[in-house]
């Protein structure tokens, strides 16, 4: 099935089992299990030639029970064009529900206080099956990382009260919803509307799962027949969110565009029959209250177009509704690749503003398989300068309403006419190319370098003439004098100085961690202290330190954190089993073997690198033996069969020739091999044993270890260990490029063009001369 099918099937499941893990035999539950309408119900059924249509009644019944009807029952389990006939439809939905009866997928306790696994886990299928389904199908959910944005950039933490609200006209599965309730500290009322039934029934669940059983999303035409009003006119909310489908050309269906009842338009203008990005904008807009806020994602477009959607965008702009435009890189969005702009609207003091916050965020993002993501320091950043009105160099600025209106932009807002994002061109130099030397200039743009390692630049650069320099050692030298220098050092002291100090601040909340911690707001609170500590260091910007500790998190820290909410300080060993379920070792969930071994075990570990070294030294004697005597007079042919030495042969061949004189050469080779064969072999055993025993000592070690043992060895030796490697590798980067550049500089003008040409003509010259000795003429 293409996942846009089977995501139904799956999520049905899923929901079922979670309302019955969660609210089985639970007093004054929002939710009803009725008789037959349980995932115990469905585990009943497996194996069972009913089995479809028996799921079908077990999921309408509590549809039925709790007002889900068209919500979780999408999915038909009884369909053999989807799901085949007798066994093969059996064994298909007997292995599904199996998947979700795993012992280790109870539900029950879904919330780590406060952390919302099982929410996660259905966004993380949300965003999988977007990926995976086609380009019509995908647009039920926003990229988590734009939904954080705008959550935050919108302020949705200062909605202190569960009565604010909030409202998506286009709601998707939901996602950018929750994402703005998640930011506010008491909840908040969710409105919402979809067009697509299925993908409504996507966010109820999405909804109910997030513990948002009061949200209300309803099923329609936003633009034709909005559903949320007061009397005749829009109800309006706190705020408002929207992703809607980018330049939807069936916008206008069910409505007379220049007649729209709720006023949308007027004051504004009318937006063009084929493009319905201003629509969606102007019905945002006038649901958002007097004080609201809101944002909307749409294409670049909106920022530019002519024609009627210039005026409509001047006419917004003059009102002073927007805040802020957030341009956004290309093939973010599941569906299109093309790049599009979060426009952050808000109705509040609109007398006092005076410009458009811009932030040209295109090409902070990194490749995840076809698809461009943001990482967390992209969001990070975008948020800090949206909030904090910050302006940054090619990144981020203020646009007087002024210099947006003036005769030159005229009202266009498109992002490059206000920010000048483009790195500066990297120019060849005729003159150097010419003459030789480096031009200074070119040096003089590694400033930021020169600040922390003003000493490098003396040892490395002597003047030539005006504007220009020339390397005055050996290329080869660049790297040593830049990492060997005393600024290095001290700027590598400064680093590690500032890690200590983020380190001595959070160790306490770290070693405090118990059962019922929450992780979330553990990373947030270490995560925003680095960015702090290395706000003010030169060289090394911030927010790749903070990426550094957030990959750490995300790869390997989220896990041990959770681990540690749910069973303590515990390691948490397990029994490694293969294909068949058999048995093949054991491991532990919180802390890697190579650690533990490192701490306590190091000399039985270098006692088996001794034995590993001395076999690699006797296989490849024995390939070198080999490879020599490949040939005509290959003194293994007897014991060799398929181009491979036979051990076993080589003893038969020893007793037939250690008589006879005329097979000594022979007969001393096939020995030497022998005694190196018996050594690899006893080896090999010795390694075996020293294996098993270190995995007995180890297993015995960790079985031993003391809580505040493991809590040591997690902290210390795990996570502080590798985030500071980690940081320490972005120096050496950053300071690599330096030497890198300055190689480059160097290769690029070290032979001038007049020495070019000479050494062509000498080399000419010796060309001809060689064709004449050979008798050539031409």
């Amino acid at each position: 099935m293409d996942a846009s099918q089977y995501k139904d099937y799956i999520l049905s499941i899923l929901f079922v089992k979670y309302i019955s893990d969660k609210y089985k035999n639970q007093k004054d539950s929002p939710i009803t299990i009725p008789k037959g309408g349980s995932f115990d119900d469905m585990i009943a059924l497996k194996g069972k030639p009913e089995i479809g249509d028996g799921m079908n009644k077990i999921i309408a019944k509590l549809a039925e029970e709790n007002v889900l009807k068209g919500i979780i029952d999408e999915a038909d389990f009884d369909d053999p064009d989807k799901l085949g006939t007798g066994k093969e439809k059996i064994d298909k939905i007997s292995n599904l529900i199996s998947i979700f009866q795993h012992e280790n997928l109870n539900f029950s306790k879904n919330r780590a206080d406060g952390d919302d696994l099982l929410g996660d886990a259905y966004e993380y299928l949300m965003r999988n099956f977007a990926t995976q389904s086609g380009k019509s199908k995908a647009q039920f959910y926003t990229p988590s990382e734009v939904s954080q944005i705008i959550a935050k950039i919108i302020g949705a933490s200062n909605i202190k009260k569960k009565s604010g609200t909030v409202y998506d006209p286009t709601a998707g599965s939901g996602s950018l919803l929750l994402k703005v309730a998640n930011e506010t500290p008491n909840g908040i009322t969710i409105y919402g509307q979809e067009n697509d039934v299925a993908t409504k029934a996507m966010a109820m669940m999405n909804m109910w799962i997030h513990n948002n059983v009061d949200a209300d999303i309803r099923q329609g035409n936003t633009i034709a027949d909005p559903l949320f009003k007061e009397n005749s006119t829009l109800k309006t909310f706190d705020l408002v969110v929207s992703n809607p489908p980018f330049s939807s050309k069936a916008w206008s269906n069910g409505i007379d565009r220049t007649d729209d009842k709720f006023t949308r338009f007027d004051g504004f203008g009318i937006p063009p029959k084929k493009n319905g990005d201003f629509a969606f904008l102007l019905h945002v807009i006038k649901s958002i209250k007097s004080t609201g806020k809101g944002a909307i994602i749409l294409p670049h477009g909106v920022l530019f177009r002519g024609n009627e959607e210039a005026e409509i965008r001047k006419n917004i702009i003059n009102c002073k509704y927007i805040k802020g435009i957030i341009g956004l890189p290309p093939n973010l969005f599941y569906g299109t690749s093309i790049a599009a702009s979060i426009i952050v609207l808000d109705k509040e003091n609109t007398e006092n503003r005076k410009g458009i916050f811009m932030i040209d965020a295109r090409k902070g993002f990194v490749k995840d398989g076809n698809k461009n993501r943001l990482q967390a320091k992209d969001i990070h950043k975008i948020v800090d300068s949206f909030t904090n009105q910050l302006e940054i160099p090619k990144f981020s600025r203020l646009i007087p309403l002024s210099e947006i209106a003036d005769e030159k932009n005229n009202y266009n807002l498109n992002i490059p006419r206000y920010i000048d994002s483009q790195e500066k061109e990297d120019i060849q130099d005729i003159e150097g190319h010419l003459k030789g030397g480096i031009p200074i200039s070119d040096i003089n743009d590694l400033e930021k370098y020169w600040k922390v390692y003003p000493t490098v630049r003396k040892l490395l650069f002597v003047p030539l003439r005006n504007g220009y320099v020339q390397l005055k050692v050996d290329k080869l030298e660049i790297k040593s004098i830049i990492f060997e220098g005393d600024e290095f050092k001290r700027h590598s002291e400064t680093v590690k100085k500032a890690f200590e100090s983020w380190k001595v601040r959070n160790l306490s909340l770290l070693e405090k961690m118990q059962v019922g911690s929450k992780p979330k707001e553990i990373i947030r609170i270490i995560s925003q202290d680095l960015l702090e500590k290395f706000s003010k260091l030169e060289l090394i910007e911030k927010y790749d330190v903070y990426q550094k500790l957030m990959t750490y998190w995300e790869e390997t820290m989220q896990d041990d954190v959770y681990l540690i909410s749910q069973n303590g300080w515990n390691v948490s060993l397990y029994s490694t089993k293969d294909k068949k379920d058999k048995v093949t070792g054991w491991n532990s969930e919180l802390i890697r073997k190579n650690i533990v071994t490192e701490l306590y075990l190091a000399k039985q570990k270098e006692a088996l690198y001794k034995l590993q070294d001395e076999l690699d030294n006797i296989s490849q004697q024995m390939q070198s033996m080999d490879e020599d005597n490949q040939g005509e007079d290959d003194l293994f042919s007897e014991v060799r069969s398929d181009d491979k030495i036979s051990k076993k042969d080589i003893t038969k061949r020893i007793m037939e020739i250690k008589d006879d004189p005329e097979f000594a050469d022979e007969l001393k080779i096939l020995s030497e091999y022998q005694d190196l064969a018996k050594k690899e072999k006893q080896l090999k055993s010795n390694i075996r044993s020293a294996e098993e025993k270190l995995d007995v000592d180890l297993l015995q070690k960790y079985k031993s270890l003391k809580e505040s043992e493991v809590r040591k060895i997690v902290i210390y030796d795990k996570w502080l260990s590798s985030i500071y490697q980690s940081i320490d590798e972005e120096l050496e980067r950053i300071s690599h490029n330096l030497a890198e550049r300055i190689k480059e500089l160097s290769e690029r003008y070290e032979t001038p063009l007049p020495n070019l040409i000479n050494n062509a003509k000498e080399l000419t010259e010796k060309v001809n001369q060689h064709l004449k000795e050979m008798g050539f003429k031409w």
